[in-house]
């Protein structure tokens, strides 16, 4: 199936972490200019020069690699409990209906370190399990870096940033995505928008298959080499009051060779609350979202199956509710 020459031109923009550090004033300021822009009309981004270094990435998608090769009665180990979403499964099964999505998933909380499950993250193979360790705090940095960088070009109180994801709970999950004899009956991962606020991609391996919904049309990511895919989760959404949007996207599957990838999520403290940010409201543009608790979004937004941004519009605030 062919795209029209529009879609096909069509491409994520690219935001360079040097820049947006630069001492260099106009050159920080036109660079923030365009993450303000990427994450308004987009909702996606490439990530390039973010400063993690390219040994320790290699090292990690290597042990990804491995992982997924490991013998059946290894992986059994770390399966999925029952009600847990941690562990090596399928993710989001809610009845025998549903067309499954074809791929192997491991998901776990990575931080803070209190909350991760003692017969996972501490039981995984040396030394991916120090790889991953490592890998997990600098992308935990790296978010952080970028949130308080958005609170510049949104006019947020950066305190605002700082009181909701300082100590936020950050998960990582391996998607392994299988060659599909027929991949126009599956879907790799159904469409969808990312629960937490923000999500950091890694392609572990060359084969491409993101997409994401812009103007109606599904449009390829072709990730650039040495670069991290950054979307826009339904939680900074919320945060930010509807301006940064959280985009709907999928992952196909091919014929010919699988795919790996991993997905870090970063999110709030899961013992705060959330809410648009208190700096970014005023009489001309009051809160569009609903206060909740970290823990209830999360138990309402992972009884539903994948679809779409069914659950950020249960998150409105409609007419004839008032903002709290």
């Amino acid at each position: 199936m062919h795209d029209d020459l529009g879609t096909s031109l069509l491409q994520v923009p690219v935001i360079d972490m040097n820049r947006l550090s630069s001492s260099n004033e106009d050159s920080m300021e036109s660079e923030l200019e365009k993450l303000h822009l990427a994450c308004t009309d987009w909702g996606f981004f490439q990530l390039i020069n973010h400063g993690v270094s390219c040994s320790l990435v290699e090292e990690v998608k290597l042990g990804i690699q491995e992982f997924f090769k490991l013998p059946m009665e290894e992986k059994r180990k770390f399966w999925q409990e029952d009600g847990d979403l941690e562990g090596f499964g399928q993710t989001f099964v809610v009845s025998e209906e549903q067309k499954l999505d074809w791929s192997d998933v491991f998901f776990m909380v990575s931080l803070p370190r209190h909350l991760r499950k003692p017969r996972l993250f501490p039981m995984l193979p040396s030394p991916f399990r120090d790889i991953l360790d490592k890998y997990s705090s600098e992308l935990r940095d790296l978010a952080m870096k970028i949130l308080l960088l958005m609170a510049k070009p949104l006019k947020m109180d950066t305190k605002d940033m700082i009181e909701l994801f300082d100590g936020g709970r950050q998960g990582l999950r391996m998607n392994y995505y299988p060659p599909c004899p027929q991949p126009e009956l599956v879907i790799g991962l159904a469409p969808h928008s990312d629960a937490s606020a923000l999500t950091i991609l890694l392609h572990v391996n060359e084969m491409e298959g993101l997409q994401i919904k812009k103007e109606d049309k599904w449009i390829p990511v072709k990730s650039l080499p040495n670069a991290f895919i950054v979307n826009v989760g339904d939680i900074l959404e919320i945060v930010t009051n509807g301006t940064y949007r959280s985009i709907e996207h999928r992952s196909t599957v091919n014929s010919m060779k699988e795919r790996l990838s991993l997905a870090t999520f970063y999110g709030p403290k899961v013992d705060g609350e959330m809410a648009p940010a208190p700096s970014l409201i005023t009489p001309d543009k009051p809160a569009l979202f609903k206060r909740i608790g970290v823990v209830d979004y999360f138990k309402g937004r992972f009884s539903q199956e994948l679809q779409g941004k069914s659950y950020l519009d249960i998150m409105r605030i409609t007419q004839g509710e008032k903002g709290n």
